[in-house]
């Protein structure tokens, strides 16, 4: 049987598994060619601190492809606001030779983040309603006045009414009887129309 599993998944369940992929994806670009990303940002020799990003990104990846993505969300955020407070600091200074670069670092990063923090926190939710304590029915036993009230004279059947094994035949049962005013007619095979057997 094919069950998809994909009509199941809420709006941060998607998301969560997007940003999965695109921090991998990031992630290993980061770790191969560190330095296109220096010149991009105007960082070169900070290819060592990228790579760490990258390998950041891969790992927060991987952890929002899993069935709990929250903890991953949560310290993908995390990064994201340190790299926010980096590109921002290199936005700071005038001097930087990469200011349209920054800026558009600076607002991917800041999309990631938002996108992050509340998948983030719908998770959190989620999974505190979903751990939370399941309450103790091992007291109740489905009879409202208890199992031996259950085992008594109710069980038995005392003091009830008996009823009928079957209802009466028609024409036995008490009572003044209704003529009939439809003619009846007898056919060739002995049936007898307008009969009380004619539903």
């Amino acid at each position: 049987m094919n069950l998809d599993r994909s009509h199941s998944l809420q709006t941060s369940d998607r998301l969560a598994r997007g940003l999965g992929w695109l921090g991998i994806g990031l992630g290993l670009y980061q770790l191969l060619v560190p330095r296109s990303v220096t010149r991009a940002l105007g960082v070169e020799g900070a290819e060592a601190i990228v790579r760490l990003c990258g390998a950041r990104g891969v790992a927060t990846g991987i952890g929002a492809l899993s069935v709990n993505p929250k903890p991953a969300l949560w310290a993908r955020s995390a990064g994201d606001a340190l790299d926010l407070a980096a590109l921002l600091a290199l936005l700071a200074d005038r001097d930087h030779p990469k200011h349209g670069s920054v800026k558009l670092a600076l607002v991917a990063v800041g999309a990631s983040t938002a996108v992050s923090l509340y998948c983030a926190q719908d998770q959190t939710r989620r999974h505190a309603y979903q751990a939370g304590r399941t309450p103790d029915y091992s007291g109740r036993s489905g009879f409202p006045q208890g199992v031996e009230r259950a085992r008594g004279a109710a069980a038995r059947g005392d003091g009830l009414p008996a009823r009928p094994m079957a209802l009466p035949s028609p024409a036995r049962s008490p009572g003044p009887r209704l003529q009939t005013t439809t003619v009846r007619q007898r056919d060739t095979s002995g049936y007898i129309k307008g009969s009380d057997y004619d539903y």
